[in-house]
């Protein structure tokens, strides 16, 4: 690792990259060896410093029910079988003293997020068994609603959580699991804010003051993650950070919509942009773009609720000169250009995240 602190990022694509490039075969793909077809491989993880990585366990809302569940449970057995694979880089971890102890040892500490409700089929006993795997948050929704809470991407149907949803996060805070308000309207950024017990992340969401994307959270419900402590882990993806790049994916969505598609299906409106960007790409986007919403929400929540969810393998396009898992240190080199201090740069890296997860686990033994 580099000589800075180390990373701790709240989201990496990983594990459905692999489904999509090999089927989870890790015979057909060395990651410990350089993998240009992925943003992420153990070199450039190396390179990069982190030493902690929430994986995703991503699966899209067109798998429904029990579908859905089997495709979790799939990425549950990749990421256990790539950290069985690779024990010199890597280390499952599902506290935050095993992160420490993890990362101490030189390796990457491995945890797990559900990305998405639809992935327990609406039953707390799926969300148990995710949790026993080693789950440590759920993404309440992903881009379609679940019955029980509204997305940030679909047309509110309840306004909030209705009273399933207050029952998951209920739940998440009594057995020890990151209540994640990524992907979810504000509606249920505030319902859930009023309703958890245990700090809440943004595992990968960055400022709707400075990109106005739906994606993005409001000042508002920034500014009550002090009181809950709770961590906006700020992503790298252009459309989230760029206004520029915003607008250019929503006309793409639009012509995904026009021509008779699903808006929030990340295929359909992924061939869309790869065919306009030949004839109309989009606006720039760089690290600084990036560093301003770090920076916007250390200036809302403070330097204690702030870190990093860089959603590499979960996006097409990143900022100039941040392709891959190799690029948190220039990001960090930005902040300090800009005054951050060698301590605030380490809770932007991982002492944030690790005390709101404490702190979780502390409601959970409560």
């Amino acid at each position: 690792m580099g000589t800075g602190p180390y990373i701790f990022d709240g989201h990496n694509d990983l594990p459905w990259a692999m489904r999509n490039l090999c089927d989870y075969d890790l015979d057909q793909v060395e990651l410990d060896g350089n993998v240009p077809d992925l943003q992420t491989d153990l070199p450039r993880l190396r390179a990069g410093g982190v030493g902690a990585q929430f994986w995703s366990l991503y699966v899209p809302c067109s798998l429904a029910d029990d579908k859905a569940v089997t495709a979790t449970l799939e990425q549950v057995d990749f990421v256990r079988r790539f950290a069985a694979r690779y024990p010199e880089h890597l280390g499952l971890a599902a506290t935050a003293d095993e992160v420490e102890q993890v990362a101490a040892s030189g390796r990457i500490a491995c945890l797990m997020g559900i990305e998405g409700g639809h992935s327990i089929a609406g039953s707390l006993g799926a969300l148990r068994a995710l949790h026993h795997l080693g789950a440590r948050y759920m993404t309440l929704t992903h881009n379609a609603n679940v019955p029980w809470a509204d997305s940030a991407t679909d047309t509110p149907a309840i306004g909030g959580l209705n009273h399933f949803g207050l029952e998951v996060v209920a739940e998440m805070n009594r057995m020890g699991m990151f209540v994640d308000l990524s992907h979810v309207s504000p509606g249920v950024m505030r319902d859930a804010l009023d309703a958890s017990r245990a700090p809440v992340i943004f595992s990968h969401s960055s400022a709707r003051e400075l990109c106005d994307n739906p994606r993005n959270v409001p000042d508002d419900v920034l500014a009550r993650l002090p009181a809950n402590g709770g961590v906006c882990m700020v992503t790298f993806v252009p459309a989230f950070v760029s206004q520029g790049v915003s607008t250019w994916m929503a006309e793409c969505k639009q012509a995904v919509q026009e021509a008779g598609g699903d808006p929030r299906n990340v295929d359909e409106v992924q061939a869309v942009m790869k065919e306009r960007q030949a004839t109309d790409p989009p606006p720039r986007c760089t690290v600084q773009d990036v560093a301003d919403h770090v920076d916007h929400v250390r200036a809302v929540a403070g330097v204690d609720h702030v870190g990093l969810g860089g959603d590499y393998d979960g996006s097409s396009k990143f900022p100039e000169g941040m392709p891959d898992v190799s690029s948190y240190p220039l990001l960090l080199d930005v902040l300090a250009e800009r005054g951050w201090s060698a301590t605030d740069l380490t809770k932007l890296a991982h002492a944030n995240v690790l005390r709101a997860m404490r702190d979780m686990e502390a409601v959970a033994r409560s």
